[in-house]
């Protein structure tokens, strides 16, 4: 649906007009049950431009904002050391709150999020566990787990680690691991559950892997793409078939043929229940299955923390528990050394 279409419509305050918010957050509420109230930011610049183009108040601070705008939620897209202090500050006023990850810089932060929250939503924008390959992932679980489960899970992601991961840590220092390392653990977490143990192993120009062992047995491993090959995958393995996610706008389910070694002389078998089946976007006409805003999910988790806020609907990926469970593994790779980590 189109924003203009809802009945119901939550009143959405912004704090941060950077390019993210800007190019990405701002333009998914126009497919969203939620109308853009108020807005602060440190820019005045930007703040004041945007504020104009979105035709909504500005205020200096986020606290006048909460104490002089009746807020239903709050989206907060700033550097991730701040999301702690303003995520809490926003609770403390009854707000609810959506963070863009990473939620914070230590998973104790979480915590301490989680100890804030009360009765109120608090999200985190975990896009990637929101995309296309990673709900049709879902559902092929669902339909076949029963029978034929998940039993490997292999993610490409083009990103490094760093060195002095203990360090890393103790200093709360931004890296590449931090911001864009919990895109393949969220969307991989999404579909095979909780992380039992992980190792991590990296060679010193920060090209490596990390291997996770899943509660429900599968094993995984996510393959550290060097850069600048801006191109992702993912491979789900199961007992009777395999599930492809390549640059989150190919889909290919691949469920095998009839086979019996040393007889079976057709790959093409009468019937269409084996085989394979592919998803593209179709780009001969401007849609909405094409747009970014749906393919890489931003739509999808404002839409969660969305029908949380109108409906009290129980949120799945976006919550806080789940972004521990994320930060967790994010500093357990960090201090690994090529050693199993319990979580």
């Amino acid at each position: 649906m189109y924003q203009r279409e809802f009945e119901r419509k939550a009143r959405i305050g912004l704090v941060g007009v950077g390019s993210h918010a800007y190019r990405n957050l701002l333009p998914a509420l126009h497919f969203l049950p939620a109308e853009l109230v108020a807005m602060t930011s440190r820019g005045q610049e930007k703040l004041q431009k945007t504020a104009a183009e979105y035709g909504c108040r500005t205020y200096p601070t986020a606290k006048e904002m909460y104490e002089n705008k009746e807020l239903d939620g709050v989206i907060i897209s700033v550097s991730p050391q701040m999301h702690p202090e303003l995520a809490i500050e926003a609770l403390s006023h009854g707000v609810n709150v959506f963070l863009e990850k990473p939620p914070a810089m230590r998973a104790s932060q979480v915590e301490e999020m989680i100890a804030a929250r009360g009765d109120k939503i608090a999200a985190v924008g975990f896009k990637k566990a929101f995309t296309p390959g990673a709900i049709k992932a879902r559902e092929v679980l669902e339909t076949y787990g029963k029978t034929a489960g998940l039993r490997s899970f292999l993610g490409v992601y083009p990103m490094t680690l760093p060195d002095n991961g203990a360090e890393i840590l103790e200093s709360r220092t931004f890296t590449n691991w931090l911001g864009n390392g919990c895109h393949p653990l969220s969307l991989m977490m999404s579909c095979a559950g909780d992380i039992r143990q992980i190792c991590a192993h990296h060679m010193p120009g920060g090209q490596g892997m990390v291997a996770m062992e899943f509660a429900n047995g599968a094993f995984g491993n996510l393959h550290l793409a060097q850069e600048p090959m801006q191109i992702e995958s993912y491979h789900l393995y199961g007992g009777s078939w395999r599930l492809s996610i390549e640059n989150t706008d190919r889909i290919t389910f691949d469920r095998g043929i009839p086979f019996e070694y040393a007889y079976t002389d057709n790959f093409a078998p009468a019937g269409f229940d084996s085989g394979s089946v592919v998803w593209l976007p179709q780009n001969c006409v401007a849609t909405l299955e094409n747009k970014s805003l749906f393919m890489q999910g931003m739509v999808g988790e404002l839409q969660e923390f969305l029908d949380a806020v109108l409906d009290g609907k129980k949120q799945t990926f976006t919550s806080l528990e789940f972004a521990l469970k994320i930060m967790r593994a994010y500093e357990a790779v960090l201090l690994s050394e090529g050693s199993w980590i319990e979580l």
